[in-house]
């Protein structure tokens, strides 16, 4: 039996497409300030620069008194508050999260966060990969 033309294409894909398995340590993970905003670091934990074809994940670290501005993305945003507590805006509405809750954040929802609290907040933030600019929006 002879395999489709079909067939032959599929699994040429899918050899071109393989990824190889990864375990990325912590200590090889480096935090950087994020620009837009005084005490929050982010970490690149997986991405398409490690070989993931989809999707990355971050941890981003929330300093006690820090602030995110009023912001959109243009990706969805899929976070897990690892540690800390803090206040999440999304669109008119305040949450408060801690360690255990997770968030939906649509591309273009109008979003921020602030830490009013004594300890650090931290949370993975899932994206797809590509592009993630963020765009800083004027109170008013």
């Amino acid at each position: 039996m002879t395999p489709s033309t079909r067939t032959v294409l599929w699994i040429r894909h899918r050899l071109e497409t393989m990824t190889e398995p990864l375990v990325r340590r912590g200590e090889a993970i480096e935090y950087e300030p994020v620009d837009a905003a005084d005490g929050l670091s982010k970490g690149v934990l997986i991405d398409d620069d490690h070989g993931a074809p989809n999707f990355a994940i971050r941890r981003f670290v929330l300093e006690p008194g820090a602030e995110v501005p009023k912001h959109t993305n243009d990706v969805e945003h899929e976070q897990y508050v690892l540690e800390g507590e803090y206040t999440v805006g999304l669109g008119d509405d305040e949450h408060e999260v801690e360690a255990g809750d997770s968030l939906l954040i649509p591309a273009g929802t109008v979003h921020w966060y602030h830490n009013e609290g004594d300890e650090p907040g931290a949370f993975i933030c899932a994206v797809p990969n590509g592009d993630d600019e963020i765009d800083l929006l004027e109170d008013g």
